[in-house]
């Protein structure tokens, strides 16, 4: 309900979602009503692991619509797609792969917001994201300053109607991620990791 007082007044929106679970549980119905005052697209089945091909077809409407802000609703994969997005939507070379494959930071991309659905890989809150691009085998990461959302929103009565299989798969997700930080990076971190303890 509050996420209509988080959006930017006069926002030509691009709403993402993966494969439609948002539809099952709610939170579509509830998305789209606190959009009902803005302009607004939907562009829907963002896979896991977001791949290019598909979020180029998002980027095309991108600039086509003059979308000015992306809203993020799913997990972890619609996420990381709309980090790239927000990133290539800005990206001034031919080829918005290179981001990924040239390793160039975001300082500066379009805006987004996120409403979690799936807690798993902390994507709402840091700057970081992956995508893969199917013809080329290939699954790279990307970053930068600029790709940190202007906000989250995580219901936790979203998370408590989740399929326990799902729920595990984000347990175990998490868990797996604060492992490799902490057992793979011995740089003294000492804060981090009791965090990750």
């Amino acid at each position: 309900a509050k996420l209509k007082s988080q959006l930017p007044k006069d926002a030509n929106i691009l709403m993402l979602y993966g494969g439609g679970s948002i539809k099952k549980n709610g939170v579509y119905e509830q998305v789209t009503e606190a959009l009902q005052d803005f302009d607004y697209i939907e562009f829907g089945g963002i896979p896991a692991n977001p791949e290019y091909e598909v979020l180029m077809d998002a980027l095309a409407i991108i600039k086509s619509e003059k979308i000015d802000f992306l809203l993020a609703v799913g997990g972890g994969s619609v996420i990381d797609g709309v980090k790239f997005l927000a990133s290539a939507a800005l990206y001034e070379g031919d080829e918005p792969w290179d981001i990924l494959a040239k390793n160039i930071r975001t300082e500066v991309g379009m805006p987004f917001g996120t409403v979690l659905t799936l807690p798993a890989t902390g994507t709402e809150m840091n700057s970081g994201s992956v995508t893969s691009r199917r013809e080329l085998g290939e699954k790279r990461a990307m970053g930068g300053t600029g790709l940190f959302p202007k906000f989250s929103v995580l219901d936790p009565t979203v998370v408590a109607s989740i399929p326990q299989r799902q729920l595990a798969n984000g347990v175990t997700d998490a868990f797996t991620q604060v492992m490799e930080q902490y057992m793979t990076y011995p740089i003294g971190a000492d804060l981090q990791d009791r965090f990750a303890e």
